[in-house]
């Protein structure tokens, strides 16, 4: 799945799971530009994604993590977050 797509349905679905309307993100931005986010219609920036993430109260990382996860078609999700954690740890 193309990036910008794979973003937007992470987005989507943790937004849905946590019960939040595209309305409930006028601090962080307007729906129009949400849901053109969720459509894979753009790319957000790093600041971004730190300011979804805020107003999901999660860590930037989990969104990535979902993002990536549907990017890659992984269905375990363990696997990605061990590949990344030993990577991490090389640059100790």
């Amino acid at each position: 799945m193309e990036i910008n797509r794979a973003f937007g349905k992470a987005l989507q679905t943790v937004r849905k799971k946590i019960g939040l309307t595209q309305e409930d993100f006028s601090d962080t931005s307007s729906r129009t530009y949400l849901s053109t986010l969720e459509r894979g219609l753009k790319s957000p920036t790093i600041e971004k994604v730190n300011d979804l993430a805020k107003s999901l109260n999660i860590h930037p990382l989990t969104l990535l993590l979902k993002t990536y996860a549907n990017a890659d078609g992984v269905s375990d999700i363990e696997k990605l977050i061990e590949q990344v954690k030993a990577e991490a740890l090389l640059f100790e």
